[in-house]
């Protein structure tokens, strides 16, 4: 993305008019893009390129959705240096090095604009005796802050939320209304925790015994390293012992299961509903689809890609691509449901080759 976020971040204070109410110019500046159209257009809005309206700027990343450019309604799209076009354009163009890279950071400092940033603190709430609130911090009605937490710079604590004893918080961190961080906790700096996410409820430990399964301490907690990213819903358990960790950049998306002791490495993705058995090691830069199970105590190593509802029962070594439960390679996968795909038929032919062959043995 190269130069683009620290210009993305001096928007807000270099343009202190109406929300997105820029010209093209003023927009091709901002991500070291080259117009080629009318570079004077108002653009107030985004939209997706098939969905384009006057005023709004749109982007085109994939191919596949190239021949919408040449009908959308959109003032403005964001394209490639080297995008060619093949016919007549109505639209203005910014040519930029990463189209998905700069309208992604578009929209976050449009977000940054439109989304409040609440600075006090609302009653009712509870804050317990001792705890600092700084002055560019937040804390909502009827949010709970316990005993010796740790509140840095820039902190929002939205309503309802619950930061338990000992939870430290690092600056700019944003914890959403009903989310709740249980005691002991540590929070890094520019995180977000989304509603009804729980950080550090106890990780699932029962012995066996005669008389039923016996609960185990879970005396650790969960540390949530810089810019780390919890969607709603998302369950990260405590530690038995030590700590459970999500490494420094990791986003996580909604109804995700991080089970104790996990260690997850930096600038790793997952989508909704991964699930993570304990003790298991994930590396830096993964991306997991939807649904992807793990078992536990295993490693996953840096730069694995897994496939949506793939399982995943034994560690898996770096760069690798796998799908599948339970998961193999990407390309073995393909040719799997290729192959499956034509089943029906190929019973069908090895029927009446069967049928064939008996035909044949009895006529001799």
């Amino acid at each position: 993305m190269g130069h683009i976020p620290k210009k993305i971040a001096n928007f807000a204070v270099n343009y202190k008019l109406n929300l997105m109410q820029f010209s093209v110019n003023q927009i091709a500046s901002l991500c070291g893009g080259t117009v080629e159209g009318n570079g004077d257009i108002i653009i107030n809005s985004f939209a997706k390129i098939e969905e384009g309206r006057p005023g709004a700027i749109s982007f085109l990343a994939n191919p596949k959705y190239t021949h919408h450019i040449y009908d959308t309604a959109s003032s403005a799209v964001l394209v490639s240096r080297d995008f060619a076009p093949e016919k007549p354009l109505a639209c203005a163009l910014i040519r930029v090095d990463d189209p998905y890279a700069t309208v992604a950071s578009l929209m976050r400092m449009a977000s940054a604009m439109l989304e409040p940033a609440p600075v006090g603190i609302e009653q009712p709430c509870h804050i317990a005796e001792g705890v600092e609130v700084p002055a560019d911090a937040y804390v909502g009605a009827f949010a709970y802050i316990g005993k010796g937490a740790e509140l840095a710079p820039g902190v929002k604590i939205f309503p309802g939320a619950y930061v338990g004893d000992g939870v430290k918080i690092g600056a700019g961190s944003v914890i959403k209304p009903n989310a709740s961080v249980y005691h002991g906790c540590v929070i890094g700096e520019r995180c977000i925790v989304h509603s009804g996410a729980v950080i550090g409820a106890d990780g699932f430990g029962f012995a066996p015994t005669e008389n039923g399964y016996e609960k185990i301490p879970q005396l650790g907690n969960v540390v949530l390293e810089d810019d780390v990213e919890i969607g709603a819903n998302t369950t990260v358990d405590r530690a038995m012992m030590g700590s459970t960790r999500v490494g420094r950049g990791t986003k996580l998306d909604n109804l995700i299961q991080v089970a104790h002791n996990c260690v997850i490495g930096e600038q790793t993705v997952m989508a909704a509903q991964v699930g993570i058995a304990g003790s298991t090691h994930v590396g830096s830069r993964c991306m997991f689809g939807g649904q992807v199970g793990i078992a536990g105590h295993i490693t996953i190593g840096d730069n694995v890609q897994l496939g949506a509802q793939s399982g995943v029962p034994n560690s898996i070594p770096s760069d690798r691509r796998m799908m599948g439960s339970p998961a193999i390679p990407a390309g073995n996968f393909a040719r799997m449901a290729v192959a499956q795909k034509n089943l029906p038929d190929l019973m069908a032919r090895l029927r009446r080759l069967e049928l064939e062959v008996a035909r044949l043995a009895a006529a001799e």
